[in-house]
């Protein structure tokens, strides 16, 4: 592990710290990029998947003859066709590959198919005849924690547990099941190689795990089946589990020609997993300055059908049930039910922002029966390095500056109300100005960065000097948050030259760089890679008895004495491991050094309401984001801004509806998004602060803008009101007199 700086660093064209054009900016503007979608191997077959219509059910019989029957048909594949291991899971094992018996949860598969054309699958998928027996589906999380059926219970104790203030407020808050909602579908191209063993091209965040479940699956050997990374249009959580991925290489050893498949929007829905819904109680007591004495609160999220991350989201709500903030007495209890409903797994933010709708609810609560401004609460209450995490205990010794933020928020001019130019309701023009009520709410969020809780982390990386200058060898997913351009960057800087590409490889090329996910791959890949470029500057150097590198080579005393193309040919390359800080599993009262590093943001989101028909208008969100060190500021402040886009989606519109574990609205008519037209301005500012072990000093910054984002348009809404908005997203009934 290296604590974030080179030994030699070079300012370069396009090195750490300016924002170069992304290389695969302009591919996707043209639409030239090729995504997972548009991936071929001809002669192919497609494949498509038959599913269950029921969120509950005993298989009675299954009968893939009318299937079979249809002309251009290859194959027709049912549980018992599975030749390995029959279960799948990204922590624990505990879903089918195909249902064979059971059904637990709506749009489970039940059979997969093959076929010459796309239409031909998908109708022979339709033909497979599955004789269900209803079963009564088990979706009340409440009723599934009472009955025991959890995937894990968390329990949080820290400090004197009598402990009492003066000032005390109590709350239940909920948040309903929101979708990734990536643009594009599950998509992936599986091509056997002749020899029993098969290569995987499908969307991913981790392709390591996906190709350990596919082995285990299978029943081959790992160097018999292939993992590439692919383009990948969106994930957010949504690739980190298996879908398609061994139904795809089931297909193709079974038919012996390659088998792609497209999800189908609605398909999509059922195919990947959730952000966990919660239902969350909360008791806060403060002294009569305002200052935490203690905080309780009971934590219950529904993990639906399977394990997937469950057990991991429960224990970021616990340990950051309390939020940035310092308070020496906790208790924290928390279930993660196991239902009939759809699973439930990573989405940006896991597990905190979920809890922040709460906590952040309660600290407005607070401030209001003090007479407290509510940042003045926040800061008084502020976490900072050296102080200890109010859940775990642990001590925080990587830069926190949660002051600053909250400092940097108050700074922030107002928009005026002549800034107002888009009315709730919009274009239908049902608001009249006179009507709307504008209000001003403040939250802030604090998560890890990284795996926890004992977890080996790591990430590998090659840099490899060529005709191209530098190479960056990596099997991490570029899912659009500009990591191709960030790895390239910390090559240049390293190695001192300004030419550097990034090349995804295989899983028997490469060892794991571990998930695009926990805002982990700047730190992560990207130490890796600081780490690899270095080592290989300084034994080329070394070796050729030189003083510095440059893309024309090795040189000494001002002049080339070994050119690039020498070197190239000489096949010089370096591969690095990196780790971040070991961290430690929770004792029983969930005390420890659980997580290697923390990330603060704070929003203030301006809105406009028009309280008789129940409409809002997110005129403005602001922010200020602990970044450690912005590698790439433009790629920084986009992902600032597509998070808050998110986040005021959660806030007022993005909502799975369910009926009896079946998902009601699986489209894009009637599942929510906001558009550009619902964007609201943002203003970013980026806080810098060295310590970090990040490549110089950087953090992951991909999941704090969406957790504190919810809560401060949910704030902002209360003070336009002055209704307890205690739910997202928030609905016109929350809301309308």
């Amino acid at each position: 592990m290296t604590t974030g700086t080179a030994k030699h660093v070079s300012r370069v064209d396009s090195g750490v710290g300016e924002s170069p054009l992304r290389p695969d900016g302009v591919p996707k503007l043209l639409g030239q990029f090729e995504y997972a979608q548009d991936l071929r191997s001809e002669p192919m077959l497609w494949g498509a998947t038959t599913r269950s219509p029921h969120a509950h059910a005993r298989i009675v019989s299954i009968d893939i003859t009318p299937a079979l029957e249809i002309g251009g048909v290859h194959a027709v594949l049912t549980a018992d066709d599975v030749p390995g291991r029959a279960l799948f899971g990204l922590e624990h094992p505990d879903q089918p590959v195909l249902a064979g018996e059971i059904i637990r949860y709506w749009g489970e598969p039940v059979a997969i198919v093959a076929a010459e054309d796309e239409d031909t699958a998908r109708r022979a998928a339709m033909a497979v005849v599955v004789v269900y027996e209803e079963l009564e589906p088990f979706v009340d999380p409440e009723e599934a924690d009472a009955a025991d059926a959890v995937f894990r219970r968390m329990r949080v104790r820290r400090g004197d547990q009598v402990a009492s203030g003066a000032v005390v407020v109590e709350g239940f808050y909920e948040v309903g099941m929101q979708d990734q909602a990536p643009l594009g579908t599950e998509a992936g191209l599986a091509v056997p190689d002749g020899h029993g063993g098969v290569d995987l091209y499908a969307t991913s965040q981790f392709v390591h795990v996906d190709q350990e479940q596919v082995v285990a699956s299978l029943g081959l050997r790992p160097d018999q089946v292939r993992s590439h990374p692919t383009g990948i249009g969106g994930a957010f959580g949504a690739r980190e589990d298996v879908n398609l991925h061994i139904h795809l290489c089931l297909l193709a050893l079974h038919t012996g020609q390659p088998v792609k498949m497209v999800y189908h929007r609605a398909e999509s829905f059922a195919g990947h997993v959730h952000r966990h819904p919660a239902r969350m109680w909360y008791r806060h007591e403060a002294d009569v300055e305002g200052r935490l004495v203690r905080v309780a609160a009971r934590i219950l999220i529904d993990g639906g059908a399977y394990a997937s991350t469950t057990a991991a989201v429960l224990a970021n709500a616990c340990y950051f049930a309390v939020g940035p903030y310092r308070c020496d007495s906790v208790a924290i209890d928390g279930a993660g039910a196991r239902t009939n409903n759809p699973p439930c797994g990573a989405m940006r933010g896991f597990g905190a922002v979920q809890v922040c709708v709460a906590y952040e609810a309660q600290m407005d609560r607070l401030a209001a029966e003090l007479g407290l401004d509510p940042l003045e609460i926040r800061r008084r209450n502020a976490l900072a390095t050296g102080d200890a995490l109010a859940t775990t205990g642990q001590v925080i010794t990587t830069p926190l500056p949660v002051v600053d933020v909250i400092d940097s928020l108050a700074a922030m001019p107002m928009p005026s109300l002549a800034d107002q130019t888009t009315l709730p309701g919009g274009s239908g023009l049902t608001t009249e100005a006179h009507h709307v009520r504008r209000g001003v709410g403040y939250a802030l969020g604090i998560k890890n960065l990284g795996f926890s809780e004992g977890y080996d982390d790591y990430a590998q990386a090659r840099v490899r000097l060529s005709d191209e200058g530098a190479v960056v060898e990596t099997a991490a997913i570029e899912v659009g948050q500009g990591l191709v351009t960030v790895l390239a960057q910390l090559a240049r800087s390293a190695l001192g030259v300004s030419k550097a590409v990034v090349r995804h490889v295989d899983t028997s090329q490469i060892d794991s760089a571990g998930s695009t996910s926990a805002s982990r791959q700047t730190q992560l890949s990207g130490g890796a890679t600081l780490e690899a470029a270095a080592k290989l500057r300084d034994r080329v150097i070394e070796h050729h008895g030189g003083d510095g590198l440059t893309d024309d080579g090795v040189m000494r005393d001002g002049q080339v004495i070994v050119p690039m193309a020498v070197l190239a040919d000489e096949g010089w390359e370096e591969t690095a491991t990196f780790r971040h800080p070991p961290t430690s599993p929770p004792d029983e009262d969930g005390q420890g050094v659980v997580h290697a590093d923390f990330a603060v943001a704070g929003h203030r989101a301006v809105v406009d309401v028009d309280p008789e028909l129940g409409l809002v208008s997110v005129v403005r969100v602001d922010t200020a984001q602990d970044v450690g060190k912005a590698l790439h500021p433009e790629s920084v402040r986009g992902q600032i801004e597509g998070g808050i886009l998110q986040g005021v989606g959660l806030a007022i519109m993005e909502e799975l509806v369910m009926d009896g574990g079946v998902i009601r609205n699986p489209n894009f008519t009637d599942y929510l998004l906001p558009t550009i037209l619902d964007a609201p301005d943002v203003e970013v500012l980026l806080i810098e602060a060295e310590g970090s072990w990040g490549p110089f000093g950087a953090k992951g910054v991909g999941e704090p803008p969406t957790i504190s984002s919810t809560p401060a348009v949910m704030a902002a809404i209360r003070d336009a009101t002055g209704k307890p908005i205690a739910r997202a997203p928030v609905r016109p009934q929350d809301i309308a007199l």
